[in-house]
């Protein structure tokens, strides 16, 4: 009675480690087929997240571009301070001057 016993057992364990042989056997087929359908439903998203981030890498540049163009054109009208007073002093000359000579011309008369 002990041999049908035994080879109920050794069925079992048999089984067992076919079992576990081929889930071994399989088990890198299966994470491969696992990755791949995630990079599937992933990859369109991550394409689009991409797409995105260039778009806005260009406008942030060209934005950067515009302010930095506008603080030189600041800061070359405060370096052009000097040439505006001297302007402001010559027109101011030229008006003295002008209304010197108005006056000249209405005494003559």
């Amino acid at each position: 009675m002990e041999e049908p016993e035994m080879q109920l057992k050794g069925k079992k364990v048999t089984d067992k480690f076919t079992e576990s042989i081929y889930v071994l056997a399989n088990e890198p087929s299966v994470a491969l087929y696992r990755l791949q359908e995630h990079v599937r439903r992933s990859l369109p998203e991550l394409a689009q997240h991409k797409a995105d981030m260039q778009r806005w890498e260009e406008q942030s540049q060209g934005a950067i571009y515009t302010v930095e163009y506008a603080c030189s054109a600041v800061k070359n009208l405060v370096d052009s301070s000097v040439y505006f007073r001297s302007v402001e002093g010559l027109l101011k000359q030229a008006i003295s001057i002008r209304d010197h000579m108005n006056a000249s011309a209405q005494g003559h008369r």
